[in-house]
């Protein structure tokens, strides 16, 4: 991969201290953590540890600048008009920082330019132009009373975000959280740190004032514990996995009551009907659906219910679509599957694709690792068959290129499969008739239902599950509802 490595290990904008009360500065405790790119194993930055003492600072940083109103307070289109330059100096920056997340995290910089990158910069114009178009109520009242319903941020928002879409997901919070007056810590998953503290650089070159933003990179049992203990935090907004989302909960009830937003994962089905449209659309959506950022999505779709009479035909299809998505150097641009994103994980990964054989599945192409010789962690797409649906890889989140295939005689046989694990996130359905389509929509219990195509989406609609995918919605007007409160006020004239 020599022809990719200029300026990977060495490159100028990396910051790796904590970013906090609008400066960076290092750990309380001077204590790094090695930063490894999941390309090729190497070590390419040491970032500062932070843990509860950094918390108490960012905390009280991040109070300050809510009590004295420095961003609150200020009109609603300067706070517009600074979450715009934001957006646009993320775009002038686009290029460095899509090389750091795919550094940083594996996926192909690819990827990262045309969905994280596109997809930040909309998301924080989208929020921008919300601070001053969202209107408050005057509720219908007698003659003689005067009652108004108004939004108020929170206070101290800890937004915990995951490695897997690094940026994108820290806007995802960031981006409402701000726009309604907040003030924000952000805990960066250990993994992919890199992003966020440029993030919070390029925020303060916008005019964001000090303490509106800090970032505490860290590890979960020490940094982000600390944030979901701490009773200067108003509200916890986490994407992650549900054992430390059920922690955070816990942290909520046993501090202050704070309030708690979460994104868990989950196991989305596309359910391909008997009317499904021609093979070869579905097995390109099916095999993108489940192989697009190394299967690394919560809402990937990592089964495929198939109607038995479409099954061997469907199989094949995504086999061949599965060809050209084979793992390479994510910094090469022509790379259209990456690296997962730490030792740890690939073992996860493989010890999915292990207990799978043993339960009896079938692997009808992959199933193993690859690459090994250049020190990353390279899985290959995999498809199974002979999939039953109490096995665990039909029930459990695999977040890697693991396609489990189970199938179905009936629209009824097919809604009971998709609804027989706990997650709730997303789904497909795939079938001719409109009447159909909306059936299975309804029937289907998941926050997102695409028809006829898989993964589509746009700011403007919310994102979020039901059941053990967690609760809350980010993107679009929906997400401000959980950075703000609602305060009446009665007047009697």
């Amino acid at each position: 991969m020599a022809e990719h490595d200029a300026g990977t290990d060495t490159a100028p904008a990396l910051r790796t201290d904590l970013f906090v009360d609008g400066g960076f500065r290092p750990a309380a405790s001077g204590r790094t953590f090695p930063c490894v790119s999941p390309r090729d194993g190497r070590v390419i930055a040491e970032i500062a540890e932070g843990d509860a003492a950094d918390v108490d600072a960012a905390v009280a940083a991040a109070r300050a600048a809510f009590e004295d109103g420095r961003w609150r307070h200020r009109h609603p289109r300067e706070r517009r008009a600074v979450l715009r330059r934001l957006s646009e100096l993320v775009e002038a920056h686009r290029e460095e920082l899509a090389r750091t997340e795919s550094l940083d995290m594996g996926k192909p910089v690819s990827d990262a330019l045309a969905v994280d990158l596109r997809v930040t910069v909309q998301t924080l114009d989208f929020f921008a132009e919300a601070v001053d178009k969202v209107y408050d109520q005057v509720a219908p009242t007698d003659a003689r009373t005067l009652a108004t319903i108004t939004r108020e941020p929170l206070g101290v928002v800890a937004a915990i975000v995951p490695w897997n879409f690094p940026l994108m997901l820290a806007a995802w919070k960031l981006a409402p959280a701000l726009a309604t007056g907040n003030s924000v810590v952000l805990k960066p998953a250990e993994q992919s740190p890199l992003t966020a503290l440029r993030l919070a650089e390029l925020a303060a070159e916008a005019g964001l004032p000090p303490g509106v933003l800090n970032v505490v990179t860290g590890f979960g049992p020490t940094a982000g514990a600390a944030l979901g203990r701490h009773p200067g935090v108003d509200a916890v907004a986490f994407t992650g996995s549900g054992e430390v989302g059920r922690l955070l909960l816990h942290s909520a009830a046993d501090s202050n009551l704070k309030r708690v937003a979460l994104e868990l994962g989950g196991k989305s089905p596309q359910i391909v009907l008997a009317d499904a449209p021609d093979t070869e659309t579905v097995a390109r959506a099916v095999a993108g659906g489940i192989f697009f950022n190394q299967g690394e999505v919560c809402s990937a779709g990592s089964r495929l219910l198939v109607h038995r009479s479409r099954k061997d035909e469907l199989l094949d299809a995504v086999v061949r679509a599965s060809e050209a998505m084979r793992p390479g150097d994510p910094l090469d641009p022509a790379t259209t599957m990456g690296a997962l994103v730490e030792r740890a994980h690939l073992d996860r990964v493989l010890g999915h694709l292990a207990t799978a054989r043993e339960e009896g599945a079938a692997v009808v192409t992959g199933g193993g690792r690859v690459l090994e010789e250049t020190g990353g962690f390279y899985v290959e797409p995999t498809v199974l068959d002979a999939v039953t649906p109490d096995m665990r890889v039909a029930r459990e989140e695999v977040f890697g290129p693991v396609l489990a295939v189970l199938p179905f005689d009936d629209e009824d046989e097919a809604v009971a499969l998709a609804n027989g694990t706990p997650y709730g996130l997303a789904a497909a359905v795939w079938t001719r008739d409109l009447s159909k389509a909306h059936l299975m929509a309804r029937a289907v219990r998941a926050g997102t239902v695409w028809i006829n195509c898989f993964d589509d989406s746009d700011v403007t609609v919310p994102f979020g599950g039901y059941g053990q995918s967690g609760f809350g919605r980010d993107k679009s007007l929906h997400a401000l509802d959980e950075y703000t409160q609602l305060k009446t006020t009665w007047i009697r004239l």
